[in-house]
């Protein structure tokens, strides 16, 4: 058997708090899951809490990377929000685990770090309200939009794919991700 990683025990971790919550979830559950001693994960991380925020952390990260390619293609605001759009649908598909895990166990990241993580998924929240007033500034989506509702109303909509898209089901994540942005930017416009 290989040694466990640090990275091994976040990514377990991201699985349990996924399905059983971060309070429904122990070191020994984790360490059931790997095999392993609950005990023994003291060797790698300081407690759960690290693990929480490591995957919190981590869906943070993907969900900015994410954001950033789709600035970076310096498209027009509804091209941008396609980018978004597919771009988040591939974090809650791709890293089913950590997107869950943040959506639905970041209130329990305790400070300093909840600060932090807020920092980042407001700055992420941002670029879809820039984006949107992109839009109405350039005379893409109409005028009497208010961005920053019309963001929380786009990122709720995606948030709650996670809940019921299956890969397996009638749409492929990218005609989800076609269908999302038409109607989107349907009421948009």
């Amino acid at each position: 058997m290989s040694r466990l990683t640090r990275d091994d025990i976040v990514i377990a971790s991201g699985k349990r708090f996924a399905t059983h919550g971060y309070h429904g979830t122990s070191m020994r559950d984790l360490g059931d899951d790997l095999g392993i001693l609950g005990s023994s994960i003291y060797s790698h991380v300081g407690g759960k809490q690290e693990l929480l925020v490591a995957v919190v952390e981590r869906a943070s990260d993907l969900f900015s990377a994410s954001a950033e390619a789709a600035l970076s293609a310096e498209t027009d605001p509804s091209e941008t929000l396609r980018l978004l759009i597919s771009g988040h649908i591939d974090v809650l598909v791709d890293h089913s685990s950590e997107a869950r895990t943040f959506l639905a166990e970041a209130d329990f990241v305790e400070d300093p770090d909840r600060r932090r993580i807020t920092k980042m998924r407001n700055a992420y929240e941002m670029v879809f309200r820039t984006t949107i007033q992109r839009g109405i500034d350039d005379g893409t989506f109409r005028a009497d939009v208010d961005a920053t509702l019309s963001g929380i109303y786009v990122l709720s909509m995606l948030n709650a794919i996670q809940r019921w898209y299956t890969p397996r089901g009638r749409l492929s994540r990218s005609e989800l991700a076609v269908d999302m942005h038409r109607f989107i930017v349907e009421g948009l416009t």
